[in-house]
């Protein structure tokens, strides 16, 4: 079936030919792209599309507003032997508004870049906010944990998307279980020996414990 029988209404449709073609008009062998008139090829000087620039396929916006912008243009498509159809390569378009196309992209690009620093901005107060809160959440169950060591537990244990307790359901709510789990699992790292012990080769389970004792001095003397 030929391309131009599928094409919409509005569209002007250039092949891509697997084939080398002559032109039916000039007989030029060279060129790379045709147009079908009265069932015969035709190079784009012949049929006055020489003057168009070729916009690969890929970027929807940039070819939604080149062909907006350009008062000619074609739809490029090409035979694929593999599908047994015609598949879209890209559009034909004037250089003037392709131009245009990319000044408004590269625009548009600009705007969406200071969303995301907005964006960024707006979630690095909210964390700061959150692991804030945490911290005084911290201080009043451990009412002795050093200050300082409450701010860096609520920074490891409150950043966004790491997966650990403080970005929990429960985390966020700034649940006592939650906030609690998050000073052992600091105090087990920090405090014992726990890491070596584990790169002793000592099973987990065994690992905690042995430095429950320690941990739970630790606990104990912050809860105070």
């Amino acid at each position: 079936m030929s391309p131009d029988a599928k094409r919409k209404s509005e569209d002007l449709l250039v092949i891509s030919p697997v084939k080398a073609f002559t032109c039916a008009d000039c007989g030029s062998t060279e060129a790379d792209l045709m147009r079908l008139e009265d069932d015969a090829p035709h190079c784009l000087e012949c049929v006055d599309l020489d003057h168009l620039v070729f916009l690969p396929s890929g970027n929807t916006a940039l070819t939604r507003r080149a062909r907006k912008a350009s008062a000619l243009s074609a739809v490029v498509v090409r035979w694929s032997r593999a599908r047994k159809r015609y598949e879209r390569q890209g559009v034909l378009v004037e250089q003037p508004a392709l131009e245009l196309a990319e000044v408004q992209c590269l625009a548009d690009e600009d705007a969406r870049a200071r969303q995301r620093e907005r964006a960024r901005g707006k979630r690095e107060l909210e964390d700061v906010d959150f692991q804030q809160r945490m911290a005084l959440e911290i201080a009043r169950l451990f009412p002795h944990c050093p200050a300082d060591r409450a701010e860096a537990i609520a920074r490891h244990a409150g950043t966004r998307s790491s997966g650990r307790v403080g970005r929990s359901a429960a985390g966020r709510a700034l649940e006592e279980n939650a906030v609690t789990l998050a000073v052992v699992a600091s105090v087990r790292h920090q405090d014992t020996p726990y890491d070596e012990l584990l790169m002793a080769g000592v099973p987990r389970s065994e690992a905690r414990d042995q430095i429950r004792v320690a941990l739970d001095e630790v606990l104990d003397r912050w809860r105070g």
